[in-house]
Parts: C-alpha cells; structure tokens; sequence
C-alpha cells in the first residue's frame, strides 16, 4: 500500500522529475505522520552503476569478489544500433588488458570488443547467441558480455568511474 501511494506520488511528478533522470537523480519527499516529520527519497542511480569502471573504448567492467563482468556501455550501444550478433571467446580465454576478444554486429556497423582487465574469461553470457539485442535494452545488467578474473586489482583505479566517463564522453561531441 505504501509502495503504491510513493509510485502514485512518483509518476503525478514524473514530468518535472524526467529531466533529472539523465544523470544520478535524487527526489525526496516530504510528509508529516502524527506530529513527525518523515523524508522518503528516490534514487534514480543505483549501487549497479555506481560500481562500474569505463574505458575509453566504450566497455565496463564490474568488480565483485575477484570476477569481473564486462560490457559496453549505453553510449557505445546507442551508438552501434541494434545488435544483431555477438562473437565472444571460449571459456578459458586468458586476456591482457586493450586486448580484442570479440566482436559485436548492428544492423549499421560492426566494433570489437577490448578486454579492460588481465585475467581468465569465466563465463560468457549465453543470453546474448538467442537475444544479441539485451546489449541494446538491458547493457548494464542482462546484456553483459563476459565475466572474467581480475589478476591485478591495480588495474581497476586506471577505469574511468561514471563521473569520469561522462565527461570523456562530453569531450567528443
């Protein structure tokens, strides 16, 4: 019932709130409960994004407990068009980091894909030979690439966080 009266209260404000949602947005509300008063907040960023390291070829990388999980990002997808096709590596696949290791097909072009760490491919995202097109709709969460080892934690603090990214990206427009 809360959860519907905070959606309710959330989308009567969605236009005002839209053009916040291009970047982390935060909305907060304000109500009063028997003398108290008690602030909710909306997060539009999540912990997902928050975590992740770009490169300046366009793909991400997302550590947790040693295994890296690798895309591309939202920039690179919309710039690609809808994927079509996906060739990744075999598991096993030892990488060196800007080292290509596959390739994806658009309907428009073709772009390799570069390795962003040193480390062991683990795990390809089988998704992706039925469905290429989760690149496009879900990059950040389904539409995963590979996930692989991080050899060298180090090479994670070269990663542009978000905020770096952004404006890498700013500066080629």
């Amino acid at each position: 019932m809360a959860m519907c009266a905070a959606l309710r209260r959330f989308s009567s404000n969605f236009p005002a709130v839209l053009p916040l949602l291009s970047g982390p947005a935060r909305v907060s509300s304000r109500y009063t409960a028997r003398g108290a008063t008690v602030w909710r907040g909306f997060s539009a960023s999540s912990r997902l994004e928050e975590a992740l390291r770009f490169t300046d070829k366009h793909e991400w990388v997302r550590a947790e407990g040693g295994i890296g999980t690798v895309g591309i990002s939202s920039f690179a997808q919309e710039a690609l068009g809808d994927v079509v096709y996906c060739g990744l590596p075999e598991v096993g696949t030892k990488l060196q980091p800007m080292e290509e290791f596959g390739a994806l097909e658009s309907v428009k072009a073709a772009s390799e894909l570069y390795s962003p760490l040193t480390g062991e491919v683990t795990e390809i995202n089988t998704e992706l030979t039925e469905s290429p097109g989760l690149v496009n709709s879900s990059c950040y969460e389904r539409g995963w690439l590979i996930k692989m080892t991080i050899e060298n934690p180090g090479e994670l603090e070269a990663l542009m966080d978000e905020a770096a990214y952004e404006k890498y990206i700013k500066s080629l427009e």
